[in-house]
């Protein structure tokens, strides 16, 4: 790769080719105000680094066709498939708190929508694929890390079963970005139920556009809640499903100890996926207070903070809604106040029994919530490994010989221990077999996490040697998260001092 300049930017139409991908593009058929039309920029040298083949089959097209140069052309965004209509999609957004007006797809574009083999309805995106409209000061490229973050990251949410976006291929551009030092350029191609977020519905009720907002709400629940139909009741009610999708969401993120890091409301899926997988980051040692993104000083999008910030994103959702919740402002607050107020419930109610499954518990009973927050306490307290613990515990479920092991995770030995007796006595409660306890704890903690200073060496490798083994070999082994691999045993530890990553970085 030579080093160049910003002259050497290839800002070349993209051609279009007979490569078939069976697009059928709704969001395209909105009124031109939701968008912009804009062709990716072409690239000098483009290369697969990596294709999700499944996936590829998953959404009906060959994968064997993507590989070829035809295929990595039309990933690259040099080259656009038959019955594509590429788009750079319209929203605003509060960021830190802080609302902005107008952000839009400002290094990406949508270029075109498939139904998959099981019916659904998915888009599918380039990201760093050239400036558009809502690009501001803007190169509207990615650099190689940040596109294998987000598909190492993103495809462990999918293995995890936690609903997210989707890695269907990385490829490098041959060309350089310029960020603090000049880096390798790369395109992720990503696939998603639908991109619109909260900041989508806010970039038209900003603008006072009624019938925007009407046309975009309409359009989701056709799209995402079609059980919903066309009652009277029907905006109340997609403010309600959308509400209990993201309290969900966030109670799976929060039972593998992750951290979105950027949970702007730009980055709220109404679709109720995991999207933009910036700064983001794994807990190695638990503490609700981590906070891993280089730009969140104050710990806005700390970990126990992501339940409040969820909520707060889907108030700035619900006054978006209002002037479809009632007949007057003060009908159409009450029924907005009243469906936000369920949130917390939900979420409560989700991480309870989220947590009591962690440890072996089908049933919640009383007591079991005071067991759950003194082994969280006592993680804390002891600088326990979030994952490592829960994983021993499945161990020390069915054989308290293995207590030993989980033990050996605290710096402080005896709270656990107190704390384990108490567990192993609850289990006996239920009467199950602990073999069987044992074996449902190990389907729901996983022995494997994208863990930051493995992502890290992957895309150090990448980045300076053009080394994807690394990368590969996480991918892979991230594939099958609960399962026991003693040759992957090097990707399960936690970090050694040196490696202990403390900052994530945005991609932009």
């Amino acid at each position: 790769m030579e080093l160049a300049g910003p002259a050497a930017h290839i800002e070349g139409m993209s051609t279009v080719t007979t490569l078939h991908i069976p697009f059928d593009n709704a969001y395209a058929r909105l009124p031109e105000r939701f968008y912009a039309r804009v062709q990716p920029s072409a690239v000098s040298k483009p290369r697969l680094i990596r294709l999700n083949d499944a996936l590829a089959r998953e959404l009906g097209i060959d994968p064997d066709a993507l590989t070829t140069p035809e295929g990595v052309a039309v990933l690259a965004g040099n080259a656009v498939a038959q019955g594509s209509e590429p788009i750079a999609m319209a929203y605003a957004g509060h960021q830190f708190g802080n609302f902005v007006p107008q952000l839009g797809d400002g290094r990406a574009i949508l270029v075109g929508e498939v139904i998959d083999k099981s019916g659904i309805r998915r888009d599918i995106h380039l990201k760093g694929s050239g400036r558009t409209p809502f690009s501001r000061s803007g190169d509207g490229r990615a650099a190689l890390g940040p596109v294998l973050r987000e598909y190492i990251v993103s495809e462990a949410f999918a293995a995890l079963g936690i609903p997210t976006t989707r890695a269907l291929a990385a490829v490098t551009t041959g060309e350089w970005v310029y960020r603090e030092t000049p880096l390798p350029g790369a395109i992720f191609v990503r696939v998603a139920a639908s991109h619109i977020r909260v900041g989508t519905f806010q970039f038209f009720a900003s603008r006072q556009d009624a019938e925007g907002v009407q046309l975009l709400a309409d359009h989701m629940i056709a799209r995402h809640f079609p059980q919903i139909g066309n009652g009277p009741e029907r905006y109340r009610d997609f403010l309600a499903a959308v509400i209990e999708r993201q309290a969900e969401l966030v109670v799976r993120w929060m039972l593998v100890g992750f951290i979105h890091g950027v949970m702007n409301t730009d980055n709220t899926s109404i679709a109720g996926e995991t999207i933009d997988f910036g700064p983001c980051a794994f807990m190695d040692t638990y503490h609700p207070a981590t906070v891993f993104s280089s730009i969140d000083h104050g710990g806005r999008y700390a970990f126990s903070n992501q339940p409040a910030i969820a909520q707060w994103n889907l108030v700035r959702f619900a006054e978006t809604l209002l002037p479809l919740l009632g007949n007057d402002k003060d009908e159409a607050v009450t029924a907005a106040q009243d469906r936000i107020d369920a949130f917390p419930a939900l979420f409560q109610k989700a991480i309870s029994t989220g947590y009591g499954r962690k440890i072996g518990m089908e049933g919640m009973r009383e007591g079991d919530l005071a067991l759950v927050q003194d082994l969280l306490t006592v993680m804390a307290n002891g600088e326990a490994d979030f994952t490592l613990t829960f994983r021993a515990l499945c161990d020390a479920a069915s054989d308290a010989g293995a207590n030993a092991c989980v033990t050996a995770l605290f710096t402080d030995p005896g709270p656990i221990g107190q704390w384990l007796s108490r567990w192993r006595e609850r289990l006996g409660v239920d009467g199950r077999p602990l073999a069987e306890i044992a074996e449902v704890m190990r389907t729901l903690n996983p022995a494997i996490i994208p863990r930051n200073h493995q992502v890290e060496k992957a895309i150090r490798a990448a980045v300076s040697d053009e080394d994807f083994a690394p990368f590969h070999r996480l991918v892979d082994a991230l594939a099958r998260p609960f399962e026991d691999r003693p040759d992957m045993e090097d990707l399960t530890s936690p970090p050694k001092p040196e490696e202990v990553v403390h900052q994530t970085f945005c991609g932009t």
